[in-house]
């Protein structure tokens, strides 16, 4: 009798155990489920809709270092500066009249009248001439800035060679439009004042967007939806009714 009670007490014992352990490997299965659904729903709300697919932060976007510090206004004593100078430019040459020849000839003028009244002053106080320094424009940043002005001139130039290929309608019509409103925009004003209007864009609309992604997203992702659609009808009305067969295949 004492060993069928131990029996018994020792199957109980063994079928709680194995209640136990289905028990818990239906929760831990539970969790695992309830973990890899959270992940997917993160990786869903991380894939968000940024302005002209970009995936990199703006900073990173305008090529960092100091140019994009400047245009992001991280030191707004220099970009106040930059944009002060470039207001004073504009204001020089074309609201005032003002020629470039005619500035350096004045700036030169008024520097070397300047020097030459301290000279003498000196000589005639000190009896000695004073040492005027020299100025030597450096080589390397020179070397630096027309090394990326060639790499920017080939970069638009390969752009051009490839829209001129035929390959890409899209990019072509693009491109065509985007000239088009260039040359109305320079009807309207001249080179300096168009330039003026580009830099101040510069000093202006990277920062905005940076402080309002949030909001400017959502609404680029509707417009960008709604010219899709547009752009769809336009090509199976039009573009695709134009024959380039032949030309697509020589290319190719």
């Amino acid at each position: 009798m004492a060993e069928e009670s131990e029996s018994t007490v020792t199957g109980g014992e063994s079928l709680i155990e194995k209640i136990n352990e289905k028990v818990h490997d239906h929760d831990t299965s539970s969790s695992s489920d309830s973990d890899s659904e959270k992940h997917a729903t993160s990786s869903v709300k991380d894939k968000v809709y940024r302005l002209f697919g970009r995936e990199k932060p703006v900073h990173s976007v305008l090529g960092g270092g100091k140019p994009a510090d400047v245009l992001l206004w991280r030191n707004k004593k220099i970009s106040a500066s930059v944009l002060g100078v470039a207001t004073a430019v504009y204001v020089f040459f074309e609201l005032l009249e003002y020629h470039l020849l005619t500035l350096v000839c004045h700036i030169l003028i008024l520097s070397l009248a300047v020097l030459f009244l301290w000279s003498n002053a000196h000589t005639f106080i000190h009896k000695t001439p004073p040492r005027i320094p020299e100025i030597h424009v450096p080589e390397e940043p020179i070397l630096q800035f027309a090394s990326a002005l060639r790499i920017e001139i080939n970069w638009g130039f390969a752009i051009l060679r490839n829209v001129a290929s035929g390959r890409d309608l899209k990019k072509f019509l693009i491109v065509i439009a985007g000239l088009w409103i260039l040359s109305i925009a320079g009807n309207w004003c001249n080179f300096l004042t168009l330039f003026y209007i580009s830099f101040v864009l510069l000093h202006t609309v990277p920062v905005l967007y940076e402080k309002h992604e949030d909001k400017v997203d959502p609404f680029a992702e509707k417009a960008s939806i709604e010219l899709k659609k547009h752009y769809t009808v336009f090509d199976a009305k039009v573009l695709s009714k134009i024959p380039r067969g032949p030309l697509k295949g020589k290319l190719a």
